[in-house]
């Protein structure tokens, strides 16, 4: 395990991108009970999950996890992420919205402190100044336990660290890109040269490109009907099946699924502390829990990455 923010952490965090989404308030419980009853402890949400489904408003997510918790008990027994800025009623990093979103999240999860907070989304509309400040607000408060960054350039983190470090606050921890094995140039051109730099645990999200990586979408007929077809359509090419047909050959010589491979290579990388994935019902959960133990080869690890490789 590695650790975060104190704790040793599992090595696969359970995205709740799904809940109040395509995983009701039963489903969400129950691969909730099962992830943490397989040694899981790592949770990511957002406070706007899943405001993009009609007749929701933002935060269903954290409120159904808030009810778990508050069924379940043992809070301190998880880390508990969760992000700012993409809130319909919270848009932007201003500070007075980034404290305002926070004690919104704290309301729905039930709790009184968020183990890792991240800025969603960067802001440049906003000085970057004053989001630091507005998050080393929020350290000292005790409200969060500790600062990420997702979706930011690498230069904007290096922007954020030279401001904490001129001010004396705290320093983020974690980044949080889109990173996978069709997904690789976001975050290998300049990113991953910055978490070294910095010591930054990485998140990745998408950690199996919106269900591509699973195996399950080989045509466009596949994608018919699903959820995420327009993001996983878009790997549905030579190059693409090309790394599934890779994945595969693997799975089916070390006797496990696609998935649990596409995750153990995520694991491999340099500065991965633990991929995002998320699971629909608890029967979809097993394959991401293998993925977080599963030991590639070096040959096997190699060979993922070349085919890769246009990505």
């Amino acid at each position: 395990m590695t650790s975060l923010v104190g704790t040793s952490i599992f090595e696969l965090c359970l995205g709740g991108n799904t809940f109040g989404w395509t995983s009701d308030r039963d489903a969400s419980f129950q691969v909730l009970d099962s992830f943490t009853a397989a040694g899981g402890n790592f949770i990511d949400t957002a406070d706007s999950y899943s405001a993009w489904v009609e007749g929701n408003g933002g935060g269903e997510s954290e409120t159904i996890i808030g009810e778990w918790l508050a069924a379940r008990g043992g809070r301190d027994d998880v880390v508990l992420a969760t992000k700012v800025s993409q809130h319909p009623e919270f848009t932007g990093l201003a500070a007075s919205n980034v404290l305002a979103a926070a004690e919104a999240s704290l309301r729905r999860l039930g709790t009184d402190y968020i183990d890792l907070y991240y800025a969603h989304f960067d802001d440049e509309d906003t000085p970057l100044e004053e989001t630091v400040g507005a998050f080393e607000e929020l350290i000292t408060a005790g409200t969060i336990r500790a600062v990420g960054v997702s979706n930011y350039s690498a230069a904007r983190v290096r922007e954020w660290f030279e401001i904490a470090r001129r001010e004396g606050f705290t320093l983020p921890v974690a980044l949080q890109p889109h990173y996978n094995l069709v997904h690789r140039s976001d975050y290998e051109s300049e990113l991953a040269a910055v978490a070294r730099a910095e010591d930054l645990a990485v998140v990745p999200y998408f950690s199996l490109a919106a269900g591509f990586l699973t195996g399950k979408y080989r045509t466009r007929e596949d994608l018919e009907g699903a959820a995420r077809a327009g993001m996983a359509g878009k790997y549905v090419s030579g190059e693409g099946l090309a790394v599934l047909e890779t994945l595969e050959e693997i799975a089916i010589r070390r006797q496990i699924e696609i998935p649990s491979v596409a995750l153990a290579w995520l694991r491999s990388r340099d500065r991965v502390a633990a991929p995002i994935a998320s699971a629909r019902t608890p029967e979809q959960l097993p394959a991401l829990l293998a993925g977080a133990q599963l030991e590639l080869s070096t040959e096997d690890a190699e060979q993922l990455t070349a085919v890769s490789s246009a990505f």
